[in-house]
Order: structure tokens, then C-alpha cells, then sequence
């Protein structure tokens, strides 16, 4: 399982691992060790030089390279990789770095690496300091065996000296960069993970909310119906059973009975009706905006009052909560016009702004009570919808008679994509 995490998740090699080393640096060490064994190995097959040979510093830079690796390779495993490793292992690592100094003086180029390798390691534990410590550690060593080493130019030297200076900032640069790019990426699935708790948390209370407005729709809806279509209900089961009973003594009175039955059917069904509209789509037979609008105003024209449909201006592009309240709003003024107004006509003026869209819905019938206009609860409902979207809701009796609903929504961005609500006339 762990080798197919590191297969198809490339950042684990960069990654540190609990005061371990990241992985790609496990390979490169031992990418050394074998690289400097295969190269004493196939000299020593192909005697490429005798060994031991008759130069007794020869053997000794062979012997040295030899067990500064074989060193290397113990101490390896037991370094530390963290400021907070305990002192033993601080110890270890910096035995690492002076064997790591002593394997360059071999003048074995494989072990440039492991020259990498300590620089990284100083700068895990010891930080930027430790990297410094290290350099003029590398730095005087270097020098000193130049010096102390006779017949080689004072030059030659000092670029040598500088090769391994500049191998020790570029392999501290890498590595900082490689603990830069590991925070990130572990910053960067974070930051993920709450975002998709984030997510799941909004979705979730999303449902929630469509759980709680349906079932305030229905509460209410239920309450509505329960005063309207119940109460017609109820009539017509008492106008039936007078009929019933008046059927033989008093036969004109059971036909009275049966007439008014009918009447209450029709009012009955004429609400039930209403009912139905108000349960359609709000995207009417595909339409939107003013269409929309327009269709709802016309789905409502024959219920007992005449309606006319007046619109203006430029409609303007509405964020989805604020067109649903300018569709509830007409529905909760027409439903209201046409149950409780008594009046025989309904004036609906839909008046759009690149500012925002204002919906008026005005009857001429008796009016209502000031406590009925606040406190009804259709209306306390659409003020709760209408806020929800900072707009605004009037309900007043004009001096004139009758009842006026208005509600104003604010437009979501200055219209562009915008359709002409028709111009008035009677629907």
C-alpha cells in the first residue's frame, strides 16, 4: 500500500517524515554508496592499480575513502532530521558532516553527494547557522590540505575551495526549496480537506433550509386550505344533508338546498383551482421574467375579478432568491385580491430599473384591517422572503378603498442581458 501511495503521489518523495529524511534523499545517499563501490570494485578487477601499491599515501586515501564510506553508511540511519531531535542524535549528525569533510579530501567525486547530503542535513538540524558552520568547515579543511599538501598550486586550491563553497549554497538552496515545496503541499491538502468539509457542511445545511422552507410552505398552504377549501367543503355537506332531509315534507326548500350546494361546489372548485396555479412552476410553460409575470397575472383572469396587467422599464438580471420573491409576491397579492378583496378588479403593475424590480398588486375591494395587514400570515411569510434578499414590502388601504401590496427586490448587477416588460393593457 505504502509503495503505491509514493506511485501515484509524487510529493511524498520530497516530503519529511516524522524527523526522517524525505525519500529522494535516501536514494540519492545510497545512489553514492553504490556509485563509489563500483568504482573501487571494477578498478580493483580490472587492476587498474595494485592494491596495496608501493605509494603508501595511495593506500592510505584508498583506505580512507573506504571507511569514511563504510562510516557514512552506519551513521546514516541514526541522523537527525529536526531541530527537536534529542541531543544523541544531534551528535550523530555532526559526525556525519566531519566524515562527509574528510570523504571529499579522498578526491573521490562520488561522494560530492554526500557533500549534498550534509549540507541538508546541517541545515534541517541546525538551520541556516548550521549550514555556515558547515561551509567554513569544508572551506578551511579544503584549504588546509593544500597548503599542507606539497607541490600543489596555492590556485588550484583556492578553486577548489570555491567548487565546494558553491556546491554547499546550491545544495542548501535546494533543500530549503525542498522543505518550501513540502509545507505548501501539506498546507495544500489542508486547505482541501476543509474545503470539502466546508462543502459538505453548506450542502448539508442547504438541505436543511429546503427542508424547513417546504415544510413552512406547507404549513402554511395547509392552514390556508384548511380555512378556504374546508370551509366550502364543510357548507356543501350541510347544504347536501338539509336537501336530503327536506327532500318530501318540503320539496322547494330541497331544491333551494341543492342550488346553493351547486354554488358552494363552484366557489369550491374555483379555489381548488387557485390552489393548483399556485402550486405550478415558476418558470410558467417555459417562460421568465416578465413573461412569467405575466402568464401568473393571466392564470388568475376569470376567478370572479377583472385583472390588468401594466408593466415598464428594462428588466434587469435578478439573482434567482430575488426573482422566486417577485413571482411570490404576485401570487400572495392576487391570491389575496381574489379570497378576501370582495372587489371585481385587480390592478398589477410590474415596474422594472436597471436599480431593481417593484411589483404593485391593487384591488377595489373593501380593504383590510391594519393588524391584518401586518400580522397576516401570507404576508409576515413574504416579508421574511423579501428581506432575505434586502428588499422591500408595503400593505396598505388606500384613501380610495380597496387593498395595495408592493414589493421591491434590488437588481443583482446593472441590466445588460435585460427583456422589455410589455407595455400595459387588460389581460
Amino acid at each position: 500500500m505504502r509503495k503505491n501511495d509514493s506511485l501515484s503521489d509524487p510529493s511524498s518523495w520530497v516530503t519529511l517524515r516524522e524527523d526522517r529524511p524525505p525519500r529522494v534523499l535516501n536514494l540519492l545517499f545510497w545512489t553514492a554508496v553504490v556509485t563509489t563501490g563500483m568504482t573501487y570494485g571494477i578498478a580493483l578487477a580490472t587492476q587498474v592499480e595494485e592494491f596495496p601499491s608501493a605509494d603508501p599515501t595511495l593506500n592510505a586515501v584508498i583506505v580512507a575513502s573506504v571507511a569514511c564510506m563504510a562510516l557514512s553508511c552506519a551513521l546514516w540511519p541514526l541522523l537527525a532530521w529536526s531541530p527537536s531531535a534529542g541531543w544523541a542524535r544531534k551528535a550523530v549528525s555532526v559526525l556525519f558532516l566531519v566524515v562527509s569533510v574528510f570523504a571529499l579530501a579522498t578526491n573521490n567525486y562520488t561522494v560530492l553527494i554526500l557533500v549534498c547530503l550534509a549540507t541538508m542535513n546541517s541545515i534541517s538540524v541546525f538551520g541556516i547557522a548550521g549550514a555556515f558552520g558547515y561551509a567554513a568547515l569544508l572551506g578551511g579543511a579544503n584549504l588546509a590540505l593544500v597548503l599542507l599538501a606539497p607541490g600543489d598550486p596555492l590556485l588550484i586550491g583556492l578553486v577548489t575551495t570555491g567548487s565546494a563553497l558553491i556546491l554547499v549554497l546550491v545544495s542548501g538552496l535546494v533543500y530549503v526549496s525542498l522543505v518550501v515545496a513540502s509545507q505548501r503541499a501539506e498546507r495544500t491538502l489542508e486547505l482541501l480537506a476543509e474545503l470539502e468539509e466546508a462543502h459538505a457542511e453548506l450542502r448539508r445545511h442547504a438541505d436543511r433550509v429546503r427542508e424547513l422552507t417546504v415544510a413552512e410552505e406547507r404549513a402554511r398552504m395547509s392552514r390556508e386550505m384548511h380555512d378556504s377549501t374546508g370551509h366550502y367543503l364543510t357548507a356543501l355537506t350541510m347544504a347536501l344533508s338539509n336537501a336530503l332531509r327536506f327532500r318530501a315534507a318540503r320539496p322547494e326548500s330541497a331544491w333551494d338546498e341543492v342550488e346553493q350546494a351547486r354554488e358552494l361546489a363552484r366557489e369550491a372548485l374555483t379555489d381548488t383551482r387557485r390552489w393548483v396555479r399556485a402550486l405550478r412552476p415558476l418558470q410558467l410553460e417555459g417562460r421568465a421574467g416578465p413573461a412569467a409575470m405575466r402568464a401568473m397575472a393571466e392564470s388568475f383572469d376569470g376567478g370572479g375579478a377583472h385583472i390588468v396587467f401594466t408593466g415598464s422599464g428594462i428588466w434587469p438580471e435578478l439573482s434567482q432568491e430575488a426573482e422566486l420573491v417577485c413571482y411570490r409576491a404576485l401570487q400572495e397579492g392576487l391570491t389575496n385580491a381574489m379570497r378576501h378583496s370582495g372587489g371585481d378588479r385587480v390592478e398589477v403593475a410590474v415596474a422594472a430599473s436597471p436599480e431593481g424590480v417593484s411589483v404593485t398588486v391593487t384591488d377595489n375591494g373593501s380593504g383590510a384591517e391594519e393588524d391584518a395587514a401586518r400580522n397576516g400570515f401570507g404576508l409576515r411569510g413574504l416579508r421574511e422572503r423579501v428581506a432575505s434578499v434586502d428588499g422591500s414590502v408595503s400593505a396598505e388601504s388606500p384613501p380610495g378603498g380597496g387593498f395595495r401590496l408592493g414589493v421591491s427586490v434590488p437588481a443583482a448587477v446593472p441590466a445588460g442581458r435585460a427583456a422589455t416588460v410589455a407595455a400595459g393593457g387588460a389581460v
